[in-house]
């Protein structure tokens, strides 16, 4: 079986799919805002195109896992993830507090997704 990989790099891939799943990379914020909703916001806006990139979208996403660097910042993040998870299509999703690599990075988000 074939093995895809997006924007492949160095040290990773910004999505790998095979067998009929995407697997994507971790996304965290590029702009250099440092408030977690617009990090959230942010980070799920790649999510949204990594996911188009591939021949997918949210409502076929299977896990989420999202990680804060502050776990203060969850109702702040839950917020947004809530406003952006398609109604009716929530995948399994863990939460949990990490020392992400970058100290301006206040969440990362992986995500899993079955193809059409």
């Amino acid at each position: 079986m074939t093995i895809q990989r997006i924007d492949p790099g160095p040290i990773l891939s910004e999505a790998v799919v095979h067998n009929g799943v995407a697997y994507l990379a971790g996304q965290v914020s590029s702009s250099g805002v440092r408030e977690v909703g617009s990090q959230t916001r942010e980070v799920l806006a790649a999510i949204d195109a990594l996911l188009a990139r591939v021949g997918t979208d949210k409502t076929r996403v299977l896990r989420a896992q999202v990680f804060l660097a502050d776990m203060a910042d969850y109702n702040i993040m839950n917020t947004v993830w809530e406003q952006w998870v398609a109604p009716g299509h929530a995948p399994a999703r863990a939460t949990v507090q990490a020392a992400l690599a970058k100290p301006q990075w206040k969440v990362e988000i992986v995500v899993t997704a079955a193809l059409p």
